[in-house]
């Protein structure tokens, strides 16, 4: 990602953490877009989370990026859930239609 680092951990249950370390702006959404792409459709890992706890703002195309990728997670049986949200963050991804249940705060 341009603006900011993103690390990718294999929890040993087979979990697949993603953790943005900045601002998800618009010029990252179509790297964010297609590791999330990759990691759902090729990885498939039983869960993705993303863990969010750096993270106090989204671009609007970010945004669409994560939420979109809930969508296609079911479609693909990989549960996507997003960790330590800031409220703000939360508010944001439960506006785009991200289910409450996906989210848990910090």
């Amino acid at each position: 990602m341009a603006a900011s680092t993103l690390e990718v951990i294999t929890v040993p249950d087979g979990t697949l953490v993603l953790q943005p370390h900045a601002l998800l702006a618009d010029d990252d959404a179509s790297q964010l877009r297609r590791v999330l792409i990759h990691a759902v459709r090729h990885v498939r890992p039983q869960r993705l989370v993303l863990d969010l706890g750096a993270v106090l703002e989204l671009g609007p195309l970010s945004l669409g990026a994560l939420a979109a990728a809930c969508h296609v997670g079911d479609a693909r049986h990989v549960t996507v859930l997003f960790d330590n949200c800031a409220p703000e963050v939360a508010a944001l991804l439960t506006a785009a239609g991200v289910p409450t249940h996906r989210i848990r705060l910090k």
